[in-house]
C-alpha cells in the first residue's frame, strides 16, 4: 500500500468513512469484534476491497461458513475495482439474540463494467459478535428447529424472519 506501513494501515479506509484504516475496518480485521452490525458491514466490503477471505468467511453465521464458496468470492474481489460504499440505513431491531438491517449501495468495475449493488443485509448478535446472515447459503433448519445462531430459540421466532 505505501512504504511506511506495509499493511496500508495510514491510508484511508476503504469504506468510506473518512478514517485511516487502522483506526477503522482494519481494527476489526485485525481481531476486534466489530461494535455494530454497520461497523461490521463496513468492515467487510473493505475486506472485499482488500482480499481479506478469511475475514470476510469468519463474520459469516458460524452455521454457514462451510457453505460459501471463498474461491469465487476470492475471484471477484480480485478481478474488481472497487468503487465505494454508501450505506443508507442501519436499524437495530431489538429482541434476543439481537438482529439488525443495514442497507447500502456498494460500487465497483469489472470487465463487464461499472455496477451497483443494493443490499438489505440482515445480521445477528451472538456471545458478543455481529455476523453476517447470508441469503445465498441455505441454513439447515425447520421452522422448528433450533436456530443455527445457537440462541436456543426456535429458528421462526429467530433468524427465519431476516432470511
Amino acid at each position: 500500500m505505501n512504504s511506511t506501513d506495509p499493511l496500508g494501515h495510514d491510508t484511508n479506509c476503504p469504506c468510506g468513512s473518512g478514517d485511516l484504516l487502522g483506526e477503522c475496518c482494519g481494527r476489526y480485521h485485525a481481531g476486534v469484534p466489530a461494535p455494530s452490525a454497520e461497523r461490521l458491514m463496513r468492515s467487510r466490503y473493505s475486506a472485499y476491497v482488500l482480499g481479506l477471505m478469511d475475514y470476510l468467511k469468519a463474520t459469516t453465521l458460524p452455521a454457514q461458513q462451510s457453505g460459501l464458496d471463498l474461491q469465487s468470492m476470492r475471484d471477484w474481489s480480485a478481478a474488481s475495482t472497487w468503487l465505494g460504499l454508501e450505506v443508507e440505513d442501519s436499524q437495530v431491531l431489538g429482541g434476543q439474540p439481537e438482529h439488525a438491517r443495514v442497507s447500502f449501495t456498494a460500487r465497483w468495475h469489472d470487465r463487464a463494467g461499472e455496477h451497483a449493488q443494493h443490499e438489505r443485509s440482515a445480521f445477528v448478535q451472538r456471545d458478543g459478535r455481529w455476523y453476517f446472515i447470508d441469503p445465498t447459503v441455505a441454513l439447515r433448519a425447520g421452522r422448528n428447529d433450533p436456530c443455527p445462531c445457537g440462541s436456543g430459540q426456535k429458528f421462526k421466532k429467530c433468524c427465519a424472519p431476516y432470511l
